[in-house]
């Protein structure tokens, strides 16, 4: 048998533990409890129903839905197969839906418990006739669909595609590969950092959408560790305090925000935290202040993670040891690479910057994506041929070799851990009749981080109503994605091309913080 760590692809993985600990717990969600060797069996059922459907390697397969048990099981057995599984982010409006559905041309749709209206809400959206199969059906074709051979997905094979919001509107469907997913832990592992090992009594949380690498990702985490992933349908304070009281949770991964409504909780201060070793945050640094908070709370070590969708996640941990209660300077940084991870900081001729200087972050790792799904110009502005992705953040790396995030090089607004452009929410409203130009920009936010404002001129003779413009905006885009306020100027600041100053209209609001990310 191999060494776990050179396994590199789901196949491997699920063969593998089947037969090391093929009565370990797996996964588990509500009352349903699945081991590694039911796991392989089902997944491998997976693949021969997904066969008799039609799908190979290389063909899109979707899911609208929250976090499943069975969500995990479509997506392991595609993986085997190699068809690429495209969940799709539950709180998106239906237009959004079917942009992400037409662009894959999946050939079957899976909708999660509660989500059987999603067909129905798609009707004449769908440039071709995708099957729909919801998830009791899915359970029982697993069930009841017999094994068959099947050739397994190599390590370069995409098996993921996640879609992250884009700059012109529109967004990109993020290929990943077998590799992507699971090559970097053997580094981790060689490297021997305590937060990296898992002892053999952890469970993972998987509480994050699983439309996010931060969701989907963790699932793949406890898979590739050999122990139990526990889902939650989604984040909810009591489902995580369960989970941590009864499923004997040991680590899981949150944004800023989360812990923040953790914290005031009523619940919170009567659980038993003994069990929990680590919680993992990302999407935005942790305040001082909450941080305090949480490890009197829960009495547990913190790791910051930086990175994007384009690379697998994280790429850069900031470890327990920098997190000081009383503050320090390192705190403000995302954290180190990880082994294997290069990070480098570019100026605007393209060239490597001083230590300390600012720059754009350009990261090279076996993390970094396939590239985006059909958009072959916007991969090469990414992803260089010769392997490093423009991650579009603005920092500098110190003497000591920790990463700062200065500034968002694109104007991207992270909100409660959700990715939104300002593109998105300008088309949203453009269009409304009291509208004449509309910028979209994030101003900070205790709760969220960052909130979404809209800064609006008026069409000649009229005046905007604020509240008409945030409804017009929420029958098109997800309710993250609308604006909480909308401010109304006489005209958008431009430079002498004609391009708005962003950094203009946020400098008021960023007045006082050291960078302008929160």
């Amino acid at each position: 048998m191999a060494d776990v760590a050179d396994l590199v692809t789901f196949d491997e993985f699920l063969r593998h533990w089947a037969q090391e600990r093929p009565d370990w717990l797996a996964m588990r969600e509500d009352d349903r409890f699945w081991t590694y060797a039911q796991m392989e069996d089902r997944t491998a059922r997976v693949v021969a129903m997904l066969k008799a459907a039609g799908v190979g390697k290389g063909d899109r397969v979707c899911w609208i839905g929250k976090n499943s048990d069975i969500y995990f099981t479509l997506f392991y057995g595609a993986a085997r197969l190699g068809a690429v599984m495209a969940p799709i982010g539950w709180r998106l409006a239906a237009p959004e839906w079917a942009y992400i559905v037409n662009d894959t041309r999946a050939k079957i749709v899976f909708t999660g418990p509660g989500f059987e209206s999603a067909e129905a809400a798609l009707d004449g959206l769908l440039e071709h006739g995708p099957r729909f199969i919801d998830a009791q059906e899915a359970r029982k074709l697993v069930e009841t669909t017999e094994r068959v051979d099947f050739e397994p997905s190599g390590p370069d094979d995409a098996v993921l595609q996640l879609y992250t919001s884009g700059t012109t509107g529109n967004p990109k469907g993020v290929e990943l590969s077998n590799r992507n997913l699971f090559a970097l832990r053997k580094g981790t592992a060689d490297a021997g950092l305590a937060y990296t090992q898992w002892e053999d009594d952890e469970v993972v949380l998987v509480a994050m959408p699983c439309a996010h690498i931060g969701g989907t990702g963790l699932g793949v985490m406890a898979l590739a560790s050999g122990l139990p992933g526990y889902v939650l349908a989604e984040f909810t304070p009591d489902g995580l305090f369960d989970a941590i009281e009864t499923g004997g949770v040991t680590r899981f991964f949150i944004v800023p925000a989360a812990l923040h409504i953790l914290l005031q909780h009523p619940r919170c201060a009567t659980v038993d935290y003994s069990r929990l070793k680590y919680i993992l945050y990302g999407a935005a640094p942790i305040p001082l202040e909450l941080l305090r908070q949480c490890i009197q709370m829960f009495g547990c070590e913190f790791i910051q993670n930086y990175g994007m969708t384009e690379t697998t996640g994280t790429i850069v941990m900031l470890p327990p040891e920098d997190h000081d209660p009383n503050g320090n300077d390192r705190m403000r940084s995302a954290g180190k690479p990880l082994p294997g991870v290069e990070i480098k900081i570019l100026g605007d001729d393209g060239q490597e910057m001083p230590t300390g200087e600012v720059g754009e972050v350009v990261t090279r790792s076996s993390n970094n994506m396939l590239g985006y799904w059909n958009l072959p110009d916007a991969t090469k502005k990414t992803l260089t041929s010769d392997g490093w992705v423009h991650t579009g953040d603005a920092g500098y790396v110190d003497k000591d070799g920790y990463l700062y995030i200065h500034d968002r090089v694109k104007d991207m607004i992270i909100t409660g851990g959700e990715n939104v452009y300002p593109a998105e929410v300008e088309s949203a409203i453009y269009g409304h009749p009291q509208v004449l130009e509309v910028a979209v920009i994030g101003v900070p936010d205790p709760k969220w981080g960052e909130a979404v404002k809209a800064v609006c001129v008026p069409k000649p003779g009229m005046t905007i109503d604020a509240d008409d413009v945030i409804s017009w905006a929420r029958e098109k885009i997800a309710a993250f994605k609308v604006p909480k306020s909308i401010d109304i100027i006489e005209a958008l600041p431009r430079n002498a091309s004609g391009k708005i100053l962003r950094k203009d209209l946020r400098a008021p609001y960023w007045a006082g913080y050291d960078r302008q990310v929160n």
